[in-house]
């Protein structure tokens, strides 16, 4: 009998469009290739935060523009690899893409192609240009037919280094085009840095000269689709568009905030401030999970979603589960640490009906009573440096409280001297504080924020922290949870912008942008 060979896994080539940047706008596909790749060569234009969806065990190397990668596809998938080479826009937009994907079918391996949303598509609808049909899509360079472009119907869509752009309007009016034909310039396409100024073929070149610096690519759209900017631009009319906002927070726990910002526009720059780590003494919280399962406590109560985090994986080192939670009554602060013990498989049955908070919470705890209460004690993990406000009222109704350490926080190191700089300087349009200690810790890691920055606090504790601090806080979350409190800043702003003021940063932005459109 002869031995049995070994096979190779086989392995796979997917080229994949990562369109104009922005992650969202992914084809599901794309994704889900990403997140399995062994195997990522991104083409160097393709944005981080596209990037950023490799999966934990994805190699990702960046590879320049020109450096074609055929053969190492192939060499890749014939290892068993599963790759994905990631394109600006779509694989087929340029010749490169084409010419890898038949190197990979030469080589006999298994191919797939994923199309991606180009630019010339995607950022038209983002700067609120409905550019429709007839369209002509064309990118300047060396060779351009000037004369078949500027004479063909419809609406003209192209792609260009800024430096170039100049030179193209002043070809479409020597071969025939009007110069007070409107035309849009949009850098930064569909990103949180997007930036369109709107202008004519024969004033384009002064009106852009303040995007040199901002971008090296950009889209023109020429033609009358442009005038429907004013009315359908929603993306750049977005209540915090182009606000730069301090975020504080823990580094597992900026994503949310940093979500809800981009979602009205602003530029989110993460600052931790604080980090958690475990208590230095574990035996406090093992007696407690101990008496969790023997039936010690009537009630849990918790105070953040870090409590729910620092309990999950205590019980589940101790092979346990949600099911440790049977006959227990489960008491949560607020909606967001509601949701985190949903997500466990726990539905609170407490959760306070007015604030959200430590106060409000005791507000709806009924006093303890010997009749109907056959235990009277409750189990309050919580953070090292939370206050007493929960425990002595927890106490005057009756209950007895075991306070317990579930998670410490740590000050962080202070961030890099230029977003010191630009806290002290005004340089960022807000801050977000999301408790008491991101407040103490930013002011003593990086200093004091500028007296024209807007300030937001997510509760009534977070807002005394800061005022004893000599800072004034301009906006309070109608509710604690990171989202009412993006909200709460986005409608301050709206205001702002009702009453034409905004902060200083944001307004030498909009400063920048009127005097280019005046100049038409």
């Amino acid at each position: 009998m002869s031995p049995t060979r070994t096979r190779r896994p086989a392995g796979q080539v997917a080229l994949v469009g990562a369109g104009t940047g922005d992650p969202g706008l992914l084809a599901l596909r794309a994704a889900e290739l990403l997140a399995v790749a062994d195997l990522v060569l991104a083409d160097e234009r393709v944005s981080p935060q596209v990037l950023a969806l490799a999966g934990p065990g994805a190699e990702v190397q960046v590879v320049r523009a020109d450096d074609p990668q055929g053969a190492a596809l192939v060499a890749a998938a014939k290892d068993g690899k599963h790759v994905v080479r990631l394109f600006p826009g779509d694989p087929f937009l340029t010749q490169e893409g084409a010419k890898e994907a038949e190197a990979v079918v030469k080589g006999k391996q298994r191919l797939e192609v994923v199309p991606g949303l180009p630019g010339p598509v995607a950022v038209p609808a983002f700067a609120g240009v409905p550019v429709g049909l007839p369209r002509t899509v064309a990118r300047v360079e060396e060779g351009l037919d000037w004369a078949g472009i500027a004479s063909a119907p419809g609406t003209l869509v192209l792609t260009a280094l800024v430096g170039q752009i100049a030179k193209a309007a002043a070809a479409l009016i020597e071969h025939g085009r009007k110069g007070d034909v409107p035309i849009s310039v949009t850098v930064g396409g569909t990103t949180a840095e997007q930036r369109t100024v709107v202008s004519t073929l024969n004033a384009v070149e002064g009106d852009i000269a303040e995007l040199t610096e901002l971008a090296a690519e950009a889209v023109v759209v020429v033609g009358d689709a442009v005038k429907k900017i004013d009315k359908l631009g929603w993306f750049e009319a977005r209540a915090l568009y182009g606000w730069r906002v301090l975020v504080p927070r823990t580094r597992d726990q900026a994503g949310v905030l940093s979500n809800a910002l981009r979602a009205y526009g602003a530029i989110p720059v993460e600052v931790p401030t604080i980090a958690v780590e475990p208590p230095r003494t574990p035996a406090p919280m093992e007696r407690a999970i101990k008496g969790l399962v023997t039936g010690r406590y009537l009630w849990v109560a918790f105070t953040s979603t870090n409590a729910v985090k620092a309990v999950r994986e205590k019980l589940e080192e101790f092979g346990l589960d949600a099911r440790a939670f049977a006959g227990v009554k489960v008491a949560a602060v607020g909606e967001a640490t509601a949701a985190a013990l949903v997500e466990f498989g726990i539905k609170p049955e407490l959760v306070p009906s007015g604030e959200q908070s430590s106060e409000g919470l005791l507000k709806d705890w009924a006093p303890y009573d010997d009749v109907f209460d056959p235990i009277d004690r409750v189990f309050l993990p919580r953070a090292d440096i939370a206050t007493d406000t929960l425990v002595a009222g927890l106490k005057d109704l009756g209950w007895a409280v075991d306070d317990v350490t579930a998670y410490r926080t740590v000050r962080a190191a202070p961030p890099p001297a230029e977003t010191r700089e630009a806290l002290k300087g005004g340089g960022f349009d807000a801050v977000l504080f999301t408790s008491s200690s991101t407040v103490r810790n930013l002011v003593g890691i990086a200093g004091k924020p500028h007296e024209t920055t807007i300030l937001a606090a997510i509760g009534p504790q977070t807002k005394a922290t800061a005022e004893e601090l000599g800072l004034r806080v301009d906006v309070l979350a109608d509710k604690p949870d990171v989202v009412t409190l993006v909200e709460g800043l986005a409608e301050y702003a709206l205001q702002l912008r009702a009453a034409g003021e905004l902060p200083p940063a944001a307004k030498r932005r909009k400063g920048a942008k009127k005097t280019a459109r005046a100049k038409r």
